[in-house]
């Protein structure tokens, strides 16, 4: 078998450029020898046709390909489950940061073309979005666009009075929630009252299937000790008649939901309560990219399945990506890196969100476009900034890690809530205290990022108000001779324009701090503005930048200001080391904050 390197040589020149830059090729397929039975041998040489390289955008370094797409349509719910929800619930996102449908569906076409046959519908609870069914449908319309599964997590409570359309839109698959079978404790581990009509979308699955619906459906279960491990058994007993998969799910952390190792009940001991009183269990082939672990009793039309995320991951094989309510990427649910999608997806319409108004106006420019009747070199795509779009998404697919952090780092570890792996992340940092001052005499610095013991930690700051914020950053790049800044001035340097690029390379930086400074957390920024001064220092030329950067929120920007200047600095030094190469990027330093707490502060 060829390794990825000689496959790769073995390409010819229009699947490289694929490789590279996602673009599908456009030759013309050669036609096959003939073999065997003409009509099955014409199938097969169709399909080989149509077929094409997967995504380079969806495919990481350890060549994982991504073709599944878990999407957040919002962050509410109609249930408060103990393990998903901190008891005093969670902040939600300002609907204007949430993603609209237009802007969901415009995600799911991108996602489809680069080879995502599976799209999974969650929130939240997905089905208390108003428009629910209207996503479905225009979601289901991608089948004819290579679009396989359109599946739902849900919790069941409202679910049967939406069944029928969703399944005339082309659902697939449903996993309803479910962890006890007792109405009591239902009420208890949700802290609302609904298991009749979490039963009735259940039975009304499988009266569906019955009449040839063919839904794949799986109930979770998260089990936790002391809490509902007394009823594995009554589930198991589930898959006897019925052709469903109880899933065992292992108890896992997230921010807000009192996680301890004492309550996790792993995949081995549950399996163990399981073999008990069914000896005969027997473990099924998984399919290659499965979360799950198969079992089945012989005789039972259905089958159990446990997802070990604690204690056995599957991450080797993991083709999952998610989209939160606020339009950011996750490479890995228990990963807090994430990269916002949203912010790209609406520099076509000037940052604003993409209503229906909007979305038709697009698509008219679209259809224009392809009709030839636009002088714009846009691509021919939904989207003006697809390939934008597009090369984000790859970088934060290329930085995937091979696999998420054991049980020892994830207790500690900060992620969203569960209930907003689909919306606005609880941030936890906070300011630096103030050395200064009559309050203030006493105080010792502190490092916010150190715990008592000298770990490195989150700092929690969900009490602290949102307010303006604003940091500016400087620094500068010396030049040893005046070859450099006259090329600059003149536009002549090969790489092309250095400032335009620089304040590009700059602005896209500040963004993506969190992607490179393990301890920040993405933040909404509403303004960066990257400041290039071409002038002189002791009689020999120099490049002064300035960055700033403001937002809306609970913590500064100072980080995201830094990696503005930087970052411009470093691209200036980039393109211009052919020609200079005794340059030297110096003062970096914050010369301005304000908000929050500490108030102003400025330095020269």
């Amino acid at each position: 078998m060829l390794g990825v390197e000689a496959t790769y040589t073995n390409l010819d020149a229009h699947h490289k450029r694929y490789i590279a830059t996602g673009v599908a090729p456009r030759t013309e397929p050669k036609e096959l020898p003939s073999v065997g039975n003409s009509h099955q041998t014409s199938a097969r040489s169709q399909s080989l046709r149509n077929a094409k390289p997967f995504s380079e955008f969806l495919t990481d370094t350890f060549h994982r390909q991504h073709d599944y797409l878990r999407i957040s349509v919002t962050e509410r719910c109609n249930l408060r489950c103990v393990y998903c929800m901190p008891d005093e619930g969670v902040p939600l996102t300002p609907n204007k940061e949430l993603l609209t449908t237009p802007e969901i569906v415009m995600l799911s076409s991108i996602f489809v073309s680069q080879g995502v046959t599976k799209i999974r519908l969650t929130g939240g609870e997905p089905t208390v979005r108003r428009d629910i069914l209207p996503l479905m449908h225009q979601i289901g319309n991608l089948r004819s666009k290579g679009l396989k599964e359109l599946c739902l997590t849900t919790n069941g409570i409202s679910l049967h009075r939406k069944l029928d359309s969703m399944v005339e839109a082309g659902l697939t698959g449903v996993n309803l929630s479910l962890d006890t079978l007792d109405p009591w404790q239902f009420q208890i581990m949700t802290r609302r009252k609904g298991f009749d009509a979490v039963l009735k979308s259940m039975n009304r699955i499988l009266e569906m299937n019955k009449l040839g619906a063919r839904i794949k459906l799986k109930v979770n279960c998260v089990v936790m000790r002391g809490v509902n491990d007394r009823e594995v058994l009554p589930f198991v007993e589930m898959t006897k008649d019925n052709d469903m998969e109880i899933r065992f799910i292992e108890y896992m952390p997230f921010d807000g939901n009192k996680w301890n190792k004492q309550k996790m009940l792993g995949y081995n001991e549950i399996l163990d309560m399981i073999r008990q009183k069914h000896p005969t269990v027997q473990k099924v082939q998984d399919e290659k990219n499965n979360t799950s672990k198969t079992w089945h009793i012989p005789g039972f039309a259905g089958r159990l399945g446990f997802i070990t995320s604690m204690t056995h991951n599957f991450c080797g094989t993991c083709n999952r990506l998610r989209i939160t309510g606020d339009g950011n990427l996750k490479v890995c649910l228990f990963g807090n890196a994430e990269v916002s999608l949203r912010d790209i997806l609406r520099q076509s319409n000037g940052g604003e969100p993409i209503d229906d108004e909007a979305y038709d106006t697009l698509k008219l420019l679209e259809m224009d476009r392809r009709q030839g009747r636009s002088a714009s070199g846009t691509p021919l795509a939904m989207t003006p900034n697809e390939i934008e779009l597009l090369e984000v998404i790859g970088l934060a697919v290329k930085r995937k890690k091979a696999k998420h952090a054991g049980i020892g780092e994830l207790e500690h570890m900060t992620n969203r809530p569960m209930i907003l792996i689909g919306g606005q992340q609880i941030r936890l940092f906070s300011s630096l205290p103030a050395t200064s001052g009559k309050n203030n005499e006493n105080c010792q610095p502190k490092l916010t990022h150190v715990s008592e013991n000298g770990a490195a930690h989150m700092v929690p700051i969900a009490a602290k108000d949102v307010t303006q914020r604003i940091a500016t950053a400087a620094c500068r790049v010396r030049f040893s001779n005046n070859t450099a800044p006259r090329l600059i001035r003149d536009n002549q340097m090969k790489k092309g324009d250095v400032l335009g690029v620089a304040r590009i390379a700059g602005i896209m930086a500040s963004k993506r701090t969190p992607d490179v400074i393990p301890l920040c957390h993405p933040i909404p920024l509403s303004r960066v503005q990257v400041e290039l001064d071409l002038g002189e220092e002791n009689e020999m030329p120099c490049i002064d930048v300035r960055a700033t950067v403001e937002c809306d929120g609970k913590t500064g920007v100072e980080m995201e200001a830094l990696m503005a200047a930087s970052t411009a600095a470093l691209t200036i030094y980039d393109m211009c080391k052919a020609v200079d190469k005794g340059m030297v990027v110096d003062g970096l330093r914050v010369v301005l904050k304000d908000g929050g707490k500490s108030g102003r502060w400025e330095m020269d």
